[in-house]
Parts: C-alpha cells; structure tokens; sequence
C-alpha cells in the first residue's frame, strides 16, 4: 500500500523520482528529531528534505530551515544553532487541526468557557 501512495500522491514522504535522484546524486547531511532527512547534491548546490510522513513545510525545525535555505552554510549536525533559555521548542503550524488554537468564547470549543462579561442584546 506504502508503494502506491508514493507512485500516485506526492505529500506523502515523497515520490519516486524524487527517491530516484536522491539515490543518484543525493548526500546524506542529517536529520531532525521528526524522523525528516535533508540532503545536497555532492556538488553542494541544491539541497532538499525527505519528509518522514506527510509533506508539511511547517514541520522543518528553524535550524533546518536556515540551512535549506542557504542563511548558514553549515547544518546543524556540524555547527548547531544555539538556543536562548526563553525559546519554545519548534512546534509545526495546527492550523485547520483539532488541536488549533481556539480563544475562550469560540464556537470551536468544546465547551465554551462561562463568560460574566458578556450580556446578550435583547429587543424592548
């Protein structure tokens, strides 16, 4: 079943030509705590993420993301990124998911918190 979602859909993990050329011509640098592999050609002039699971952009760590896009040449494996005591571990976006934010009041709630502040209008 694996084999015929990545010949038929390209959001999960990725497809076979992509698996083809990371064969050919990919060098393995690293990967993340999600289980996400990232690679460069031997030439050290592209560079791309197999996605352990669906294809999500917002799943790729900070230090990754630099790297992907040339803001630092080295990965993270060789020169880590250092981390400020106040940062919140990387977390993927939750938009459009059960678990999305969802202020007090929201319908999206399951149970709308009590609100005292709040008086419905009513016509006299």
């Amino acid at each position: 079943m694996k084999f015929l979602l990545r010949l038929l859909t390209w959001w999960n993990s990725s497809t076979l030509n992509t698996a083809f050329f990371t064969w050919r011509k990919g060098e393995k640098v690293g990967e993340d705590d999600q289980g996400n592999v990232f690679y460069q050609t031997r030439d050290k002039k592209k560079r791309w993420v197999i996605y352990n699971g669906e294809s999500e952009a917002s799943r790729v760590a900070p230090e990754w993301h630099g790297w992907l896009h040339r803001t630092w040449d080295e990965p993270p494996t060789d020169k880590p990124l250092a981390h400020k005591p106040w940062e919140k571990p990387h977390q993927e976006n939750l938009t459009g998911t059960a678990l999305a934010y969802a202020p007090a009041g929201s319908i999206r709630r399951v149970k709308p918190a009590e609100r005292s502040d709040y008086e419905a209008w009513t016509p006299e």
